[in-house]
């Protein structure tokens, strides 16, 4: 099958039941990677994944792979860190040096490939443009004056799409998800999209569903998401849960 070209100066995708198995989810190429496209593509559970050098494409894999924010699995040795402490987490503080970081290759990442080549200097200057949108954003976890892991994403709506994650410390990323999942919950998010499976997700909880059943949910909790203003619960900066609260958690 011909994979289609879109072009840029309308934004429109072809239904995700062409995109193709094999590569999973391959859909399209071209467009670009201007905020409108993005939003577009992210209402329709859609997302852009390509090296350095080729074109823009844009992918629907099926099964997805997603995280429930209140089945989020904390293992034992996750918890002993979470109790134990000696780090700070903040949000939005540091966008650029959180994608900088998951920009370089490296082992441990949960969202996306180990090599992480995909981010390249166009995604990078097109998620801080997102960022400056109020629409992607930044977790940071910090030993004192040093970060040492986060994850960056998008957020509409109540879904967060998770993009890329990194980690200079044991569990440091895992650190990142963890605070984050806590106050997702408490803004009543009803999902994180993960992309596609790996263990390391599978270990946090992450499950496997049909292209259909998440373009539904995404459906239901993006559409009324106000493209322009800002998401008021993203403007905090410190979401550091202390030992007591980690302590109290039974999950």
């Amino acid at each position: 099958m011909k994979l289609p070209w879109l072009d840029p100066s309308t934004v429109e995708f072809p239904d995700t039941c062409h995109a193709l198995s094999e590569p999973n989810g391959l859909l399209a190429a071209g467009g670009d990677l201007s905020v409108p496209w993005l939003l577009a593509a992210y209402r329709q559970g859609i997302f852009p994944w390509f090296n350095e050098g080729d074109p823009i494409l844009w992918w629907s894999p099926s099964p997805r792979m997603v995280i429930y924010p209140h089945q989020l699995h904390i293992s034992r040795s996750l918890r002993k860190a979470l109790k134990k402490g000696g780090f700070t987490v903040t949000i939005n503080h540091k966008f650029q040096d959180v994608i900088t970081a998951c920009a370089k290759p490296r082992r441990g990442s949960l969202f996306d490939d180990e090599s992480a080549t995909w981010i390249t200097s166009s995604m990078t200057e097109s998620y801080l443009a997102l960022h400056q949108a109020g629409f992607s954003h930044s977790v940071e976890v910090w030993q004192g004056d040093k970060l040492c892991g986060g994850l960056y994403g998008v957020a509409i709506g109540r879904v967060f799409f998770g993009e890329s994650m990194f980690s200079q410390m044991t569990n440091g990323s895992k650190i990142a998800i963890a605070h984050l999942v806590e106050h997702l919950k408490q803004w009543q998010y009803k999902l994180i999209d993960c992309q596609v499976h790996n263990d390391h997700l599978n270990s946090l909880g992450a499950i496997e569903i049909d292209r259909l059943s998440f373009e539904r949910i995404i459906e239901k909790y993006t559409e009324q998401a106000d493209s322009v203003s800002l998401q008021p619960e993203w403007n905090i900066q410190d979401i550091t849960l202390d030992k007591d609260y980690w302590l109290s958690k039974n999950t």
